[in-house]
């Protein structure tokens, strides 16, 4: 008998892949190219534990906070009264500003935890959905950095009964890869792809890892529709040419790699001076 609680995404076809959602306490990156869905599948999942009577926390890293609350409502989703009726917070880590109590003026992995903490606090005890679009940002300058600050959020936010996803905006499994921190500290993988094809953007996911849980392992077609959001269409045969990766973006891969690379060498000079 399966005795693992799930947490519905608010994507019906999701949901089935998923075999009833993700498993509670959970942390899923969520992964991809830009413009494949990443950020209206995380409107989703907050606006679903809001209908079902779960608060939610989204840090904004990448748009605004009134952004965020425009795409929600073109999809029928009211995050605005939900804000003015305290049940979710948006913080916004974009303007560099502390504008109100939640935003935050810098990029900084502790301050975000501390803030996150804080709003779950406000919206007091239970489970809460929390959203972080994106963690790249954290390390665009220090890729090295990844693991450990992945790592990081998920220690720490483990204790708060907190189904957590983290969005990465470009990861491949590899250590090459932006995003390598946050997919191997994740109990779960949903990753997002976009291609051209016949002359039309196509738009695909699929779960690649989901621990304790069966789930179904199919490339799945998805589209993105006004007033409705985004939905599963129908398992897709990919062809290897339609999942290569684009010669610019193994570029910044082998870039990113050889910036670590110089980044861990000069902290162990460094560490070898003070010794």
């Amino acid at each position: 008998m399966d005795t693992i609680e799930r947490i519905p995404t608010g994507i019906e076809g999701l949901d089935r892949i998923l075999k009833g959602g993700i498993p509670r306490n959970f942390v899923v990156a969520v992964v991809g190219e830009p413009g494949t869905g990443k950020t209206i599948f995380c409107i989703h999942f907050i606006a679903q534990g809001l209908i079902v009577g779960e608060p939610g926390i989204y840090v904004t890293t990448e748009e605004s906070r009134e952004s965020i609350i425009k795409q929600a409502a073109m999809f029928g989703f009211n995050y605005k009264r939900h804000v003015d009726e305290g049940r979710l917070v948006i913080i916004d880590a974009l303007s560099g500003l502390k504008t109100d109590p939640w935003s935050v003026d810098r990029l900084d992995v502790e301050e975000l935890i501390s803030k996150v903490i804080e709003a779950k606090k406000y919206l007091g005890y239970g489970h809460t959905r929390v959203v972080i679009d994106s963690m790249s940002a954290f390390w665009l300058d220090k890729p090295a950095m990844a693991r450990k600050y992945s790592y990081l959020v998920k220690r720490i936010f483990s204790k708060w009964d907190i189904t957590l996803i983290l969005v990465s905006q470009y990861a491949v499994t590899t250590s090459l890869g932006f995003g390598f921190g946050v997919e191997h500290v994740a109990d779960g993988i949903i990753r997002f792809r976009k291609r051209i094809i016949n002359g039309r953007l196509r738009r695909f996911l699929i779960v690649e890892k989901m621990r304790q849980t069966p789930h179904d392992t199919q490339v799945y077609e998805i589209d993105i529709i006004d007033g409705k959001g985004l939905v599963v269409l129908k398992p897709y045969r990919v062809t290897r040419e339609e999942i290569a990766m684009p010669y610019s973006v193994i570029k910044k891969i082998i870039e990113a790699e050889i910036r670590k690379n110089l980044e861990l060498v000069g902290s162990e000079n460094t560490q070898d001076l003070e010794e």
